[in-house]
């Protein structure tokens, strides 16, 4: 995939540029139409689909103290987009100078990077430029004036609720992935890099990849049944989220991934986790033996679901 990072480097594609413009947080599927919209018009006009968020989220920048967890991290993010056939994202700076651009001058900006603009795609209630002054109406006007189409996609509902990535974080905080997963049209997953653990998993029989994951929201602490992405190969796993209250003390959250039939060195790759049945709780167990008995019970669980 192709990442820019400034408005400019849009006068670098092929036109006419078809905008998707949105946060994207998690990709959804009210997220994918918005995408779609665009992939249709630069299919249809010959020209360059472009994704364009914000980094950071505007929250982050505008109300540090309250922005929540992502759904996704600026590379898994990355990734997902990837395997919905976009080949081109702008990751545009968000600065407290970018929250104080006025909308008419914020889009005039990305009209005259693009050689030409052909589209800009958002969700119909998306707000933007100073004091959230711009909106669907504002665009289409301004695309009326200098010749790019506007689409303004309505929610995309599941079983009669708006698809929402507040409402999937809701969902994936109180354990929910069968709702999660029906709004994203995926499994919900985390994704981070193999860092060195303590080897535990490893001297009880079970090896793990431990994952630093990306600033991503967690399910409930427990043991998972998943599939795992490793080298653009999908593997069946068993995962458990938890701060290992028998082998530690006040720990963080940490994710630990047994890959199940697999074996070999996975330090520092990407992992992909994507969480399928949850198994059981966090438990403390009254030492080793039990421990790796239960670890046992899991991998079997896990297998069966495979």
């Amino acid at each position: 995939m192709q990442v820019l990072h400034s408005i400019k480097q849009l006068s670098d594609l092929r036109g006419p540029v078809a905008l998707a413009i949105g946060v994207f947080d998690g990709v959804h599927l009210g997220h994918q139409e918005v995408i779609r919209a665009a992939c249709d018009h630069a299919r249809g006009h010959d020209g360059t689909v472009v994704v364009m968020t914000f980094d950071p989220h505007p929250l982050h920048v505008l109300r540090p103290g309250s922005a929540p967890r992502m759904l996704c991290g600026p590379r898994h993010q990355e990734r997902i987009l990837q395997d919905l056939g976009v080949g081109t994202l702008l990751r545009c700076p968000f600065t407290t100078e970018t929250a104080r651009t006025e909308a008419r001058a914020f889009v005039m900006r990305l009209a005259e990077a693009a050689k030409p603009l052909g589209c800009i795609s958002v969700g119909h209630s998306w707000s933007f430029g100073k004091g959230r002054e711009g909106n669907i109406h504002l665009l289409t006007d301004l695309g009326l004036e200098h010749g790019f189409a506007v689409y303004g996609v309505p929610p995309v509902r599941v079983d009669g609720e708006v698809v929402s990535s507040t409402a999937i974080r809701e969902a994936v905080t109180r354990g929910d992935l069968t709702k999660a997963a029906r709004f994203l049209g995926r499994e919900y997953a985390v994704m981070g890099r193999v860092i060195e653990g303590r080897k535990l998993g490893r001297q009880l029989g079970f090896p793990t990849a431990n994952i630093e994951v990306e600033n991503e929201q967690l399910p409930p602490l427990g043991v998972y049944a998943v599939r795992a992405r490793l080298d653009e190969l999908w593997l069946p796993a068993v995962a458990n989220l938890g701060k290992r209250p028998t082998v530690a003390e006040n720990a963080e959250p940490n994710l630990e991934v047994h890959l199940l039939d697999w074996s070999g060195d996975c330090y520092g790759k990407e992992m992909e986790v994507r969480f399928g049945s949850h198994l059981r709780g966090e438990m403390r167990f009254d030492g080793l033996d039990a421990l790796k008995s239960q670890i046992s019970r899991d991998v079997e669980a896990a297998r069966s679901l495979a």
